[in-house]
C-alpha cells in the first residue's frame, strides 16, 4: 500500500462512518465497492480487510455510546448470540465455496432496495391503531441475526446495514438499534477476521486481510464513528429513520447498478 491509497482509505472510512454511525451501520457495505473498484483489493482478501476495518473503526462509536449509557442490553446480547456463530460459518463458506460477487450484489440489491423504501414509507406514514407495528419475537430476531452474521462472514459487511432497517421498521427505536447493531458488528468482525487469519494458514489464495489498508480505513472509521455517534442523540427519530431508509435504498441502488454494468 502506498501513501495515496492509505490516505484515500482513511478519508473514505471517515466520511462513510460519520454518515452511517448514527443509525448503527459501520459503513463496511459502502466501503466494499471502494476497496474492490478503486483500491484494487483482490478477492477473497477484500472480505477480511473489510472485517479488519470494522475491528479498528468500531471502538469509536461504541465508546461514545458507552459514555452516554446506551451500550449493552438484551437486544445486544440477542444479536451477538446469532451473529457470532454465523460469521464463522460465513467465513468457511467464503474460503471453500467462494460465492461470486455478482450473486452477492444482486441479493443485496433485491433485499435492501425494497427494504429501504419500505422503511421510508413506514416513517412518513406511521402505524395507527388499525395498522399496529409489533416488535419481532426473540426467536425471529435470533434467526435473523444468525443469517446476517453468515452474510457478513461471506462478504465482510458488518450486518448493521441489514439488521438496522429491519429492526427499526419493526418498531424498535433507532436509539436502541444503533448501539446493539454496532456492538454486534464489532464482535463478529473480530471473530470473522480471526477466522480468516486461521484459514489463511491452511487454504490457498489471497485470504489474509490487507493489513495496512484495512487499518488505514479503520482509523478513518474510528474518528468518523465517534463523531457520528456523538451526533445521534441530537437528531430526531424521524430523521434517523429516514436516513437509515435512504442509506438502505442507496446501497441497494448502488449494487443493482454494479450488477447491471
Amino acid at each position: 500500500m502506498n501513501w495515496s491509497s492509505g490516505l484515500l482509505g482513511f478519508t473514505a472510512g471517515l466520511v462513510i462512518s460519520v454518515v452511517t454511525a448514527p443509525v448503527g451501520v459501520s459503513g463496511a457495505v459502502f466501503l466494499l465497492p471502494v476497496q474492490v473498484s478503486v483500491l484494487g483489493v483482490p478477492s477473497p482478501a477484500v472480505t477480511p480487510t473489510n472485517l479488519l476495518y470494522n475491528v479498528v473503526a468500531g471502538p469509536g462509536a461504541l465508546l461514545r455510546h458507552a459514555r452516554s449509557g446506551r451500550l449493552g442490553g438484551p437486544l445486544t446480547r440477542l444479536l451477538l448470540l446469532g451473529t457470532v456463530p454465523g460469521v464463522v460459518i460465513g467465513a468457511v463458506i467464503r474460503v471453500f465455496a467462494i460465492p461470486g460477487p455478482t450473486v452477492f450484489r444482486l441479493l443485496i440489491a433485491a433485499f435492501l432496495l425494497p427494504l429501504g423504501l419500505w422503511l421510508c414509507r413506514r416513517t412518513l406514514r406511521p402505524a395507527t391503531a388499525e395498522r399496529p407495528v409489533r416488535r419481532p419475537t426473540t426467536r425471529a430476531t435470533g434467526t435473523l441475526a444468525m443469517a446476517v452474521g453468515t452474510v457478513g462472514g461471506i462478504y465482510g459487511i458488518g450486518g448493521g446495514s441489514l439488521l438496522g432497517p429491519i429492526l427499526a421498521g419493526r418498531g424498535i427505536p433507532v436509539a436502541e438499534v444503533a448501539p446493539a447493531a454496532l456492538s454486534s458488528t464489532f464482535v463478529t468482525s473480530v471473530v470473522g477476521a480471526g477466522t480468516y487469519a486461521l484459514l489463511s494458514l491452511t487454504a490457498e489464495g489471497s485470504i489474509a486481510p490487507d493489513w495496512p489498508l484495512g487499518i488505514a480505513c479503520g482509523l478513518g472509521g474510528l474518528v468518523g464513528g465517534y463523531l457520528g455517534a456523538h451526533l445521534q442523540p441530537h437528531l430526531p427519530e424521524t430523521f434517523l429513520r429516514l436516513l437509515l431508509g435512504t442509506l438502505a435504498t442507496g446501497i441497494g441502488t448502488l449494487y443493482a447498478a454494479q450488477t447491471l454494468t
